[in-house]
């Protein structure tokens, strides 16, 4: 049983010496710090905490006590880390062995999911102070409150209860089915079932020989994972916690993930298993005697720093002990949570569990919204409390202050607290319901969802859109159109050339022994011209084949599909492919190419420099197999590639020639390295990757050094985004409509200003102004100023700005730019970070007090989407996340026409015309009441028993009321024909301080004069003045209706009709409610 003897020997012999040895180090590393020495190294403390044994030598608990004790010099935090950064209460970076301590584990958190937002204690007190910080339902509150106190008790208690309570439990119902469906959710997620590997018993002899390779596996719920268990993940399953990736299936150690519900991105990833750990059986990683450092957790997840440390690997009898070796640990080597693996079976060890992953810490709960018609209802009704208020004193006044005064005032305030109607806030919610279901069948926008039902109001006062470049105003759909190489360019016409002279170039070294000495002198030199144009495009076309992260994947059906993370380079190989050079075959270490003649070219990569938004370029290290030449190849944007290659007087030129085209460009150069040399970068990489402190500084200034200078340029590539349907036409209408619209991305500015120009968010002849590339010296604050005047005195000009110009202007004048900048008519803004669309959002909302709405498609637009009043998602090929987080969804961006320009207006309007018809209701019945009490000596003494009113509130009037949101002043032809229109929604005139004084006065006016009239003309018939003033009242609204509604329509005819034979049936049938 060799595999468990070697375990016993290292944990033996070896456990004592290993720990000295770790130990021995880092009183090397620290030897200058007598503190640090002895801060990392006297851990008494610890030691008697864990109850080590370490006299009793030749036991496993030797072995353990040595581990725990080098997990708690690795975890505990330090002076260093303490001098460093006094203000943290801890250090969370973690050094997890195999095997861990359960005391080790239990200190992070656990594994659950928890996106409730309520619990049993805290549900009650959240959803009434969510109902009752709106001002209409705290008056109501207190109002039925009153009603207990006898000297203010006025008809039925239930009468203002009801219709309170009802309000409350329809909302509270609604919050709680929509927290049981997030437990739920919750539950599923957190129950699901995952395969841990368990260490198998050490009693040996309850193993027979063969056991040793046995995988012991137990089944566990996702919620009970911790930190250091290995575990087991198939196909389409998804990853529970942060995990670093230890074995693949696959023998190349890689697999891929996707990633849509973590950044939005629909391409798959590649991730690689550590190297080590690839090279031993699955029932092995259970005994591997090491440990996995990973850094405090962090929000960015294109970042990871760790290192795997093997003390012991499992040997073969006799084999020398080769010592502890160390690894660095990127992005590269972990599997988010969230993330799905989409191919083979993999096992990783858990590093990050709970509120401490990436997908956790990157989820955002935004707070709710609030649309501004709600805002400005809210401050309607302060005015009207004021109103009650100040008749109720007027009438006591009236009456000379006799008696108990005071009370008769709280008495006229509850008599007059119709005028504040509990029934708004119903009849604007089934209002908004109505809108969000007419938006959501409308053919014409198929597929758009209302996510957030309480704005779609809010549709119909955008001033300000705010919207994402690739997958938005573009499709997101690569092809590529121009290759570029200094003398000669192909477009996308002449591909045939490219295709021959490849062909010619293959060919040319396949045969080259067949080539014919006798050639005349002309004829030879006019082969040599070619052949050498033939082994440019060779050189271009094998590099841009081989400098990339594609991997071709053959699905069920046999065909081939290549992934990658970004569609750039999957428009390039799918371009190599149709000139006649296919990616064949790709993995960690090799890619094979098949040449125009059907020949097979392997390569061996050496290494990758992958693209990151900071180094805005990637590399490769290629070894040819035939030749061993090793060569370096590197594609990146210009800006930076401008600095790495050769010096040349073309490529700035043609780079923007190309971006005038709207093309995305690459620039392609290649290096190519001796054997010593590449052996001397291999060395000091290796050194600067396994370093804890400025790792990637360090590496990034390796590669610097030995590779990335005087390098060969080949080529520039131009690649096409293509436009989405309609765009250009829908910003023109939206423009048109009074729209200012700011378009952020994280594209460079030549591309982005481009696609403005093509997209014609700019304006024919309107001139750009740029401001780019201002730096943090002394004079930026004078060129900020310099460039503020100047826009200043041209607001009819477009701005582009590029991301690091942008936070100089904010951080420097943030006033002054957003004022100016709020002026223009368009604002491109390049280079953008999530962070930066998110804050330019809130800045307008902030500053302009307008409405902001933002539209984007992937992950990198959420912040955005959640910052601004109205958030639109599209459902694109980034994936769905930008859909789900927004207040609507949409599938195009064209189908924002209609979104605003004629469902906005619709709802806005309507929830205007019926939240003022509403509040007239109220106010016409407490303006009778106050002529009554007034005629009636003052008496605060009710007109109308509570249950008329509660039937006068609802089925005398609610039908025909409700009609009104059914309701259109324009034809939906004309609305988009003529978006000028939608300029006066934006002022807000459909609900202001002026509509509603005119609806008070003539809620003044009609109150009184049914009032009175009913009491001079029907003098006689006094004991009937309840029925008579009630049926004029009732008969008044129906008309009002009538002649508010713009356009007649069925529903309203019948509502008025069905209303009033309701009306005279109940007259016949409630004679005690008519009566006296």
């Amino acid at each position: 049983m060799p595999m468990r003897s070697n375990v016993t020997i290292a944990s033996t012999s070896s456990s004592r010496h290993n720990l000295n040895s770790r130990t021995g180090k880092r009183r090397e590393r620290y030897a200058d710090d007598p503190e640090e020495q002895a801060g990392l190294l006297g851990r008494e403390e610890f030691d008697e905490e864990f109850e080590i044994e370490d006299d009793v030598p030749g036991t496993p608990q030797v072995r353990e006590a040595g581990k725990i004790k080098l997990v708690a010099e690795l975890i505990l935090p330090t002076p260093r880390l303490r001098k460093h950064s006094l203000a943290a209460a801890k250090d969370t970076s973690r050094t997890i062995p195999f095997r861990p301590p359960d005391k080790l584990q239990s200190r992070f958190p656990a594994n659950i999911i928890r996106n409730q937002k309520y619990n049993a204690f805290t549900f009650l007190p959240i959803v009434f102070y969510e109902q009752f910080k709106f001002f209409f339902n705290l008056y109501f509150l207190l109002v039925a409150l009153s009603q207990f106190i006898p000297a203010l008790k006025i008809g039925y208690i239930v009468t203002y209860i009801a219709p309170l309570a009802f309000v409350l439990f329809v909302t509270m119902g609604k919050e709680a089915y929509d927290d049981y469906k997030r437990n739920l959710r919750d539950r599923e997620a957190n129950s699901q079932k995952y395969l841990i590997l368990d260490r198998p018993p050490d009693d040996s002899s309850a193993l027979s020989r063969n056991d040793a390779a046995y995988l012991h596996t137990r089944s566990v719920s996702s919620s009970t994972l911790r930190v250091g268990d290995l575990i087991h993940l198939e196909k389409n399953q998804r990853v529970p916690a942060d995990l670093v990736l230890l074995r693949t299936s696959d023998s190349s150690g890689t697999c891929f993930i996707r990633t849509d519900q973590l950044d939005g991105e629909t391409d798959w990833k590649l991730r690689v298993a550590v190297p080590e750990c690839q090279k031993l059986e699955e029932a092995a990683l259970t005994r591997v005697d090491g440990e996995i450092y990973a850094d405090s957790p962090i929000k960015d997840i294109h970042a990871f720093i760790g290192t795997f440390t093997l003390n012991h690997p499992p040997q073969s009898d006799g084999a020398s002990d080769s010592g502890p070796s160390v690894s660095p640990l990127t992005v590269e080597n972990v599997l988010w949570a969230n993330t799905v693996l989409a191919a083979g079976s993999a096992v990783g060890m858990i590093v990050y569990t709970g509120s401490e992953t990436r997908a956790v810490m990157n989820t955002s709960h935004p707070e709710t919204k609030i649309g501004l018609l709600d805002l400005e209802i809210n401050k309607l009704a302060k005015i009207l409390c004021a109103v009650t208020f100040a008749m109720s004193i007027v009438l006591v006044a009236l009456n000379g202050f006799r008696g108990l005064w005071y009370i008769y005032v709280f008495r006229f305030l509850i008599l007059f607290s119709s005028i504040i109607p509990i029934s708004l806030r119903v009849n604007l919610d089934m209002g908004k319901t109505v809108y969000a279901q007419q938006i959501m069948n409308d053919n014409e926008i198929p597929n758009t969802i209302v996510r957030t039902s309480t704005l779609p109001e809010e549709l119909g006062r955008i001033e300000y859109l705010l919207s994402d470049k690739t997958g938005t105003l573009t499709q997101n759909e690569m092809e590529m159109k121009k290759l570029h190489m200094g003398t000669m360019s192909y477009g996308f016409d002449s591909m045939d050339e490219v295709a021959h002279q490849l062909e010619v170039a293959f060919g040319a070294g396949d045969h080259a022994h067949l080539r014919q000495a006798s050639l005349s002198t002309g004829a030879q030199l006019a082969t040599r011209g070619r052949r050498d144009m033939s082994s440019r495009v060779r050189d271009v076309v094998l590099s841009l084949a081989l400098c990339h992260n594609v991997t071709p994947v053959k699905n069920d059906d046999n065909t081939v599909t290549y992934q990658a993370s970004s569609p750039d380079e999957v428009a390039i190989v799918t371009w190599t492919q149709s000139i006649g050079l296919t990616l064949v075959f790709r993995d960690r270490t090799r890619i094979d190419l098949r040449t125009p003649s059907g020949a097979i070219i392997s390569f061996d990569v050496l290494d990758i420099f992958p693209f990151t938004s900071e180094s805005k370029r990637m590399g490769i290290v290629v070894r040819d197999r035939q030749t061993g030449e090793i060569t370096f190849l590197q594609k990146g944007a210009d800006v930076v590639m401008a600095k790495i290659v050769q010096r040349n007087d073309w490529l700035e030129e043609e780079t923007a020639n190309m971006a005038r085209e709207g093309l995305r460009t690459l620039v392609m150069a290649r290096k190519r390295l001796g054997v010593q040399l590449y052996k001397d970068f291999k060395a000091r990489h290796h050194e600067a990757s396994v370093r804890l402190e400025g790792r990637n500084e360090a590496m990034a200034a390796v590669v610097g050094e030995y590779l990335e200078h005087d390098l060969e340029l080949l080529g520039l590539t131009g690649v096409e985004d293509k436009l989405q349907d309609d765009v250009k036409s829908t910003l023109e209408l939206l423009r048109n409509a009074g729209i200012k619209i700011w378009m952020l991305t994280g594209d460079k500015i030549e591309t982005a200003r481009c696609i403005a120009i093509s997209t014609k968010l700019v304006a024919r002849n309107q001139y750009i102004h740029e401001i780019a590339k201002l730096e943090s010296a002394v004079k930026t604050s004078d060129q900020v100023r310099d460039q503020l005047e100047f826009l200043q005195s041209k607001l009819d000009c477009c701005l582009v700005i590029d991301g690091e110009s942008l936070q100089l202007c904010l951080n420097l004048f943030q006033n002054e730019f957003i004022e100016i900048a709020t002026k223009l008519s368009a604002v491109v803004a390049c280079r953008c970070s999530p962070t930066q669309k998110a804050d330019v959002a809130r800045l307008i909302r902030k500053h302009t007090r307008k409405r902001v709405c933002c539209i984007g498609d992937g992950g990198n637009d959420v912040s955005m989407i959640q910052a601004a009043d109205v958030g639109v998602g599209i459902v694109g090929k980034e994936g769905k996340q930008a859909s789900l987080a927004a207040d609507f969804s949409v599938t195009q961006f064209s189908f924002l026409t209609k979104l605003l320009l004629w469902h906005g207006r619709n709802s806005y309007r309507r929830s205007a015309k019926l939240a003022q018809f509403v509040i007239h209701r109220g106010l016409i019945i407490s303006i009778m009441q106050a002529v009554f009490s007034a005629i009636f000596y003052f008496a605060p003494i009710a007109l109308y028993q509570g249950w008329l009113l509660v039937g006068y509130a609802t089925v005398y009037t609610m039908a025909p009321v409700f009609s009104l949101v059914l309701d259109r002043d324009v034809n939906e032809d004309l609305a988009l024909l003529y978006p000028e229109l939608y300029k006066e929604l934006t002022k807000g005139r459909a609900l202001s301080y002026k509509t509603f004084f005119q609806w008070l006065m003539i809620s003044l006016y009609q109150g009184a004069a049914i009032m009175i009239m009913s009491l001079v003309l029907f003098e006689n018939e006094f004991l009937h003045i309840v029925s008579i003033s009630f049926t004029a009242l009732i008969l008044n609204e129906l008309i009002m209706v009538a002649l508010e509604i713009t356009t007649w329509h069925i529903y309203m005819v019948i509502s008025e009709v069905a209303t009033f034979s309701f009306y005279v049936i109940s007259i016949a049938f409630l004679p005690e409610y008519f009566g006296a």
